[in-house]
């Protein structure tokens, strides 16, 4: 039983899904944390995911109102199915819990990008992703810095690295979605070569805090280069509460598909972001990187020198920095393409001696 919700996991599962459905049957859940067409459907037509067998539709509300009628759904349909494994993904809601809900009955929990660590117990993605690598029998870290991050907390039992997930989907996508770019950029009023900055916003700390947002949208209004903004919906209401508004520079347009998304990182010249996700495919990418945040769990992109972690004060000094020529080394941190049947593999491998236990 694979269990997605957010757009994160849609783009992550794409593969994996694939992968399992070769050789087993796949029991799909949405729980429907993300529900909008732009946020969801969009994605699943675009990567070919599979119709879930449940949509729970839980979207909105506080996180302990989401997360709780999470778990009370997402038990109903575990003891209704009885699946030999629960797969989750990455840090939203949904995953914690799925992983809740699967290790209260005692059905094995396998976590994909497991071992990521911000060390910022102020965002909720953090919360979620410690408590589910804590419950989780197969972890599948992305890097070697997520191994270590677990093992410092002790998790070293069914620990597997075989690389990241979106290698398989990222990379396996690119052609086709180079024939949308130029009415991609007809729609932002951009020439095909013309450089631009591909930027997203979406996290509580940015959007929520009107001094923090206000000195956002101030940065993006004076970056010469032209910005390329999707626009997420807790974006879009911030924005319209505060009364805030972008220039000219600033295109802003409705949240886009996968494909679409890969177009324009193919055709940006810089990365601006609060995105996890965005982060490591902009190095997937080889395209310069800032982040709006203090913290990140993809460290080795900024010890290689293409992220850059800024504060909305120092927006411009990092923009600038990112301008200029890309370091010359770019090394291999997220593996190579076949990391979903590595997983599946380890998943047949390690299900027996669990259910012996």
């Amino acid at each position: 039983m694979t269990i997605v919700g957010a757009r994160p996991e849609f783009i992550q599962t794409a593969p994996v899904t694939q992968a399992i459905r070769k050789r087993h049957t796949e029991i799909l859940v949405h729980t429907g944390q993300h529900y909008d067409d732009n946020m969801s459907a969009v994605f699943f037509a675009d990567l070919g995911i599979p119709e879930p067998e449940y949509n729970l539709g839980i979207g909105g509300g506080t996180h302990a109102e989401q997360t709780g009628q999470m778990l009370i759904s997402l038990e109903q349909v575990m003891q209704r199915e009885q699946p030999d494994w629960v797969l989750v993904f990455g840090d939203t809601n949904s995953t914690v819990a799925g992983a809740l809900a699967a290790a209260k009955i005692h059905i094995p929990v396998a976590h994909i990008e497991a071992g990521l660590r911000s060390y910022d117990r102020r965002m909720p993605e953090e919360i979620n992703r410690v408590m589910t690598d804590h419950l989780s029998d197969v972890l599948f870290p992305p890097t070697r810095v997520a191994v270590e991050n677990l093992k410092r907390e002790g998790i070293t039992r069914g620990v597997r690295l075989v690389g990241d997930v979106r290698v398989d989907v990222v990379l396996g996508m690119v052609d086709k979605a180079r024939a949308r770019r130029a009415a991609l950029l007809a729609q932002t009023r951009l020439t095909d070569g013309q450089p631009f900055a591909l930027a997203t916003i979406h996290r509580a700390s940015n959007t929520d805090d009107r001094d923090r947002l206000k000195a956002i949208v101030t940065a993006f209004n004076t970056l010469e280069l032209p910005v390329v903004l999707p626009v997420h919906p807790r974006l879009k209401k911030m924005l319209g509460e505060f009364g805030f508004a972008f220039g000219g520079n600033v295109r802003a347009i409705e949240p886009v598909g996968f494909l679409d998304m890969v177009a324009l990182l193919d055709a940006c010249q810089i990365v601006i972001t609060d995105s996890g996700g965005l982060q490591k495919e902009a190095y997937m990418f080889r395209r310069p990187c800032v982040t709006v945040r203090d913290t990140t769990e993809w460290v080795e992109t900024v010890e290689s020198g293409w992220n850059r972690l800024t504060e909305p004060a120092d927006f411009a000094a990092a923009a600038a920095a990112a301008l200029q020529p890309p370091p010359a080394e770019h090394p291999d941190h997220y593996g190579t393409l076949g990391v979903s049947d590595r997983i599946v593999d380890a998943l047949e491998e390690l299900l027996p001696v669990r259910a012996t236990v």
